[in-house]
């Protein structure tokens, strides 16, 4: 019988039929909490399988320990450089539990820096080279396009410079999604190093808090955006070495920014050669067995997560990042495959279907332990989750009946902007389903708002900018030149992600290169395009240059965030609807004692616009899309100073396509 009330419960009545599944959910949890801290003392330390499995300098017997966990193995061999790839010279012993040891000691053969290696696996009288489950560095050969570990020990340890940097003063984060490797104009890939020199500067003055870090696990397939992992302890090495990655973070605690790893626990790329499928021959050793470990629209393996050594796996590899390379927290992705058997492949219609129905408990208790190993190694660290299904209490602590998560991803969002601009005429948007989509999420649970990520930007999807102008953006941002189409693109696109921002969340998200309106999309090199970089980049020339009007979208974003961080907005209550005008197209509303006001409409200017404020007084403009500097006709003058009459209505103009936001002078 259910032992306690939850908080979730006591906030939304509508759970109170299942508590009984909460309790249950969460004392699946704490009977596992508490296994792990009677065996191993507590979750950090259960949480430390690296450093037993993978390979581990023996400081006081000089050499190097390497341990496999493959239990369905017949024997492993130990080949590399360092015995040049005798397939027999180095067999590993089985030991308990199914882990393969070896002992290689310092000398004329041993293990150096930068060798190269791999592991043979004999498995149902087939041999295979394979790359070691727990290898801290991963590389690619330029002429075969191999993949082989690499023992990364070098003799200069990389010096920290971030002991003040705390997350945790983050309490609103305005997060900039990154691509390493398209984040350069050149037509290339870029580097750890270029974007900590070159382009963390901009998203500094941007006035961003949060980098969000795409493709850090080595994947085989750039293309693959980092969502196939082969290798989940090693930072791709396309982009540099681990110390250059280390040098980016750093960097950016430097500057006051923390840095989030988007983070692949869902699902593993199902390539025999570099990564994890069948790596002992069972077929099911890091996965389900048969089609429950495969994921169809995917095309890659799903994770057992009721495995002992497959849940020590992954909440090692989270301390890692976050030991090894000082990350302030994750973006989990796939969290719906996750919690779903069907993974999330149904209408979410019914409570029954969060707690009853396909319902992978595995999964959940992994989520929950994962939270809070998290925020034990940091307590100010950031977990998101990448979730459409809307599981209560995702984003609520597990103490409260909930998954642990400190944000959940307000993935409806963009894709009702999307809908709008590909199914609706700019006159016949509803205010009233506007304010509803953007406002609607659970209570307590804290949402990163965004109107477009990457999945926006990809080739088959165009990014709001490019829905809004299309072709137009070719021939007509230059200044100057008359387009109403660019006109309207430019208009909308700062309306839409200033209310995008100021009511869907508690914090908020940009795609890298979003914030100016960057015209193309995302299509990395494959075969189709003849393997080129040209739209695997960012054209950052297109935001500095005076003459063009991209500059002015961006200067819009930088004092839009500015406002918003300044006057603490992401952490205020939620926005409070003040006046919706179905005619005129105009929204209005109020968070933390700012006004904003919206005109939607293609063409109509209003003047003398009444409503009623939330506070009597003198009112200033503090942001008008519509100035100049950001692109937009300079109908209305900033300077005037509004005051409420005697009977509390405030009046003033309001231009079409224009957003305001003001407060008491």
């Amino acid at each position: 019988m259910p032992q306690k009330t939850y908080p979730i419960i006591q906030d939304d009545p509508w759970l109170k039929p299942y508590q009984e599944d909460i309790d249950e959910r969460y004392m699946f949890f704490s009977k596992k909490r508490k296994e792990i801290e009677k065996e191993e003392g507590s979750l950090l330390a259960y949480a430390h399988r690296d450093l037993f499995l993978g390979f581990n300098y023996d400081t006081q017997k000089k050499g190097w320990r390497y341990r496999e966990w493959a239990p369905a193995a017949q024997q492993l061999w130990l080949i590399g450089d360092f015995n040049r790839w005798n397939p027999e010279s180095h067999p590993l012993e089985k030991r308990e539990g199914g882990i393969w040891e070896i002992f290689i000691p310092d000398g004329e053969n041993g293990l150096a820096h930068r060798q190269l290696l791999k592991v043979k696996v004999l498995s149902n009288d087939l041999t295979r080279d394979r790359i070691p489950a727990y290898i801290k560095r991963a590389v690619q050969d330029v002429q075969t396009h191999d993949f082989a570990g690499q023992i990364w020990n070098p003799e200069q340890i990389f010096r920290w410079s971030d002991q003040d940097f705390d997350p945790g003063v983050i309490e609103e984060p305005v997060i900039y999604e990154a691509h390493i490797g398209m984040a350069q104009e050149k037509e290339g890939v870029g580097t750890y190093r270029e974007f900590a020199d070159i382009i963390l500067p901009r998203v500094v003055d941007g006035g961003y808090n949060c980098l969000q870090l795409m493709a850090i696990h080595e994947h085989p397939y750039y293309g693959s955006y980092g969502y196939h992992v082969s290798s989940f302890f090693a930072p791709s090495s396309r982009f540099g070495t681990p110390e250059d990655l280390k040098y980016l973070v750093d960097k950016a605690h430097q500057a006051g920014v923390a840095v989030v790893m988007d983070i692949v626990p869902s699902h593993a790329v199902k390539n025999i050669a570099e990564g994890l499928a069948d790596f002992d021959g069972s077929q099911n050793q890091y996965f389900h067995p048969g089609g429950r470990g495969y994921h169809t629209g995917w095309d890659s393996m799903l994770f057992n997560y009721g495995k002992e050594e497959v849940l020590r796996f992954l909440l090692s590899n989270l301390r890692y990042w976050m030991e090894e390379f000082h990350f302030d927290g994750f973006r989990f992705d796939g969290v719906t495959s996750m919690l779903y058997h069907h993974h999330g492949d149904v209408a979410f219609d019914h409570y029954d279907k969060y707690f009853r129905d396909g319902v992978d408990e595995d999964a959940i208790r992994y989520l929950q332990l994962a939270n809070e190993l998290i925020h034990t190694l940091k307590p100010g660290a950031i977990s998101i989750a990448e979730d459409m299904s809307g599981m209560p209490g995702l984003a609520r602590p597990v103490k409260d009946g909930g998954l642990g998560f400190d944000y959940r991803l307000g993935m409806g969002l963009p894709d009702y902007w999307i809908k709008l601009l590909k199914h609706s005429r700019d006159e016949d948007w509803n205010m009233h389903e506007l304010w509803n989509v953007l406002s609607n999420r659970r209570w307590k649970e804290k949402t990163v708002a965004y109107a477009e990520s990457h999945d926006q930007a990809l080739v088959g999807d165009k990014t709001l900018a490019f829905w809004l102008m299309d072709k137009e953006m070719y021939w007509h941002m230059r200044k100057g030149d008359e387009s109403v189409i660019i006109d309207r693109g430019i208009a909308l696109h700062k309306m839409i992600r200033l209310i995008t921002a100021a009511v869907g969340g508690e914090a908020y998200l940009n795609f890298i290169g979003n914030e100016f309106g960057h015209p193309e999309w995302i299509d990395f090199p494959r075969e189709g395009n003849s393997w080129s970089y040209k739209y695997a980049r960012r054209q950052w020339h297109l935001a500095d240059d005076p003459e063009l009007r991209f500059g002015e979208m961006a200067l819009f974003d930088k004092a839009m965030l500015h406002l918003l961080r300044q006057n603490h907005v992401f952490k205020a209550q939620a926005a409070r609807q003040l006046n919706v005008d179905t005619e005129n197209n105009v929204l209005i509303f109020e968070r933390q004692n700012l006004v904003f006001i919206f005109n939607f409409h293609p063409e109509r200017s209003i003047a003398d616009y009444a409503f009623t404020p939330h506070q009597t007084g003198r009112f200033r403009i503090v942001l008008n899309s519509d100035d100049e500097e950001f692109g937009g006709n300079g109908r209305i003058d900033n300077k005037v100073v509004h005051h409420t009459s005697d009977s509390g209505r405030l009046s003033l103009y309001i231009t079409s396509r224009t957003a305001l936001v003001l407060a008491l002078a």
